[in-house]
């Protein structure tokens, strides 16, 4: 274990290689979306006159844009005119526009037909049938991503960034009745899953001779660790960025601070990863323009009252966390999806008209978050994990956890629990010496528990609560 004195100073070692990094810090927008939405009416616009979305993010200073990819979206044949958006030829229509406005590609598997996050990571229906027969799903994966992306770079579109999953906190590839069924980690088929999909990526790079950097993806910065641990462990080591989705509303109770602190942890225990936030929002409303409900509602004490002021606040901490402890890059999720007429699964409308860059009417946002990506750098104070060995977190039992504070530890320590999603589910204040914490209102499953006060994060554990 590193003492304060050796944490230090390898941090101060660390600094001329973060510094280069931040360099090439990038700011993304996801912006998957817009062909749909400009399809079914919408129109962007700056100072009162339409603008075109990939043009007005690139003007804005967006260095790159996230671009989901679904299998076979045929669920979309049943809303709006039946049109299908993020498949294939959507994505190539996306990069080019992209690629027109002068900015980087994120390619993003979600390698399900359908949405792909910690709750659901529905194998695509092509290849249910062999769901079983790994190999032969091997086989599948690996055609599928390396003639998408050879594709792609046949029409000069060839991302420089690709990452293998969305939100993979449980694995890839599940069958629904084995996703439906509860948490499922399998290990002996994610690990060869994962790696088949890096290697088709890197046959790519050399088939091409183009350099394309690889990622994974995981939701909820307090989940870093343990999968990198079980990723690490089961030789899936061949990719370059470590992506998180971190939303105060899923994740709360962890701040900014803290994680920029496990951003500075992972950039310590894996100093050939680079670390960036995939995704992120945060509300400039709580009204709303459309029949379909908004997923982002929830107010932080610190950026309240929700206002496009408080979003662009949120953005420019958030980005000043990430850089100072050594991250290289943050992404907002979505900032275009704008309300329509059209529908989705669940309404009509946007569910996330109310945490977009733009008001009601298309405009975009007078002091809102359009304006960090052209806004000046700024730096915080790195915040580094604590390591404290004398810490001791055992789960004992009967939704039971045992925790054992060592003397001269603050007094506001907390004990957080977190779903493996990342949100936030428990909290309990913790004294010196021993804590026994009664779990009872928290369902079985697989959980975080996190070891903090304020600012500091002490000890993070994976804990199975039956």
């Amino acid at each position: 274990m590193f003492n304060s004195f050796v944490r230090l100073c390898f941090f101060a070692l660390l600094l001329p290689f973060w510094g280069s990094a931040q360099e090439d810090f990038l700011r993304g927008a996801d912006l998957s979306y817009v062909n749909e939405m400009e399809d079914c009416g919408a129109v962007l616009t700056l100072n009162g006159e339409a603008q075109d979305p990939y043009a007005l993010f690139a003007n804005a200073g967006c260095d790159i844009v996230r671009l989901r990819l679904w299998h076979t979206p045929s669920w979309y044949d049943t809303l709006n005119a039946g049109q299908r958006y993020s498949d294939f030829e959507d994505v190539c229509r996306s990069a080019e526009r992209a690629r027109a406005a002068g900015m980087q590609i994120l390619l993003d598997f979600h390698l399900s037909d359908f949405w792909a996050d910690p709750g659901r990571q529905w194998i695509p229906a092509a290849w249910a049938p062999v769901a079983d027969d790994l190999p032969v799903l091997q086989d599948s994966l690996y055609n599928y991503i390396h003639s998408n992306l050879m594709a792609m770079h046949e029409r000069g579109l060839l991302p420089e960034m690709v990452q293998v999953g969305n939100e993979t906190n449980r694995g890839i590839l599940l069958p629904i009745a084995v996703n439906d069924a509860g948490w499922v980690l399998d290990w002996d088929r994610n690990g060869p899953l994962f790696q088949t999909g890096l290697q088709a990526v890197a046959d790519v790079e050399a088939a091409t001779g183009q350099n394309i950097r690889t990622a994974l993806h995981i939701a909820g910065p307090t989940n870093a660790h343990w999968l990198m641990e079980d990723f690490t462990d089961h030789g899936v080591t061949d990719f370059d960025i470590i992506g998180l989705s971190y939303y105060w509303q899923w994740h709360m109770p962890a701040t900014i601070q803290q994680t920029g602190s496990m951003i500075s942890s992972l950039r310590e225990a894996y100093p050939d990863k680079e670390v960036m936030i995939f995704e992120t929002g945060y509300p400039w409303t709580l009204d709303w323009a459309d029949e379909a409900s908004n997923i982002l509602t929830t107010a932080h004490p610190d950026y309240a009252p929700i206002s496009p002021q408080a979003q662009k606040q949120w953005m420019l901490d958030l980005d000043a966390a990430i850089r100072s402890n050594g991250g290289s890059g943050l992404f907002y999720w979505e900032p275009a999806w704008v309300s329509t007429d059209c529908h989705t699964p669940w309404g009509q409308g946007s569910h996330k008209e109310n945490a977009t860059f733009f008001d009601f009417s298309g405009a975009v946002l007078d002091n809102g978050g359009m304006d960090w990506f052209g806004a000046a750098t700024t730096s915080v104070e790195p915040q580094l994990i604590q390591e404290t060995p004398a810490i001791q977190l055992n789960y004992l039992g009967n939704r039971t956890l045992s925790v054992e504070v060592p003397p001269g530890l603050p007094d506001s320590l907390t004990c957080q629990v977190f779903s493996i999603d990342g949100k936030g589910v428990a909290s309990y204040a913790l004294a010196q010496g021993s804590n026994t914490l009664q779990l009872s209102e928290v369902p079985p499953g697989q959980y975080v528990a996190l070891v903090q006060a304020g600012r500091s994060v002490y000890l993070t554990r994976l804990i199975p609560i039956r």
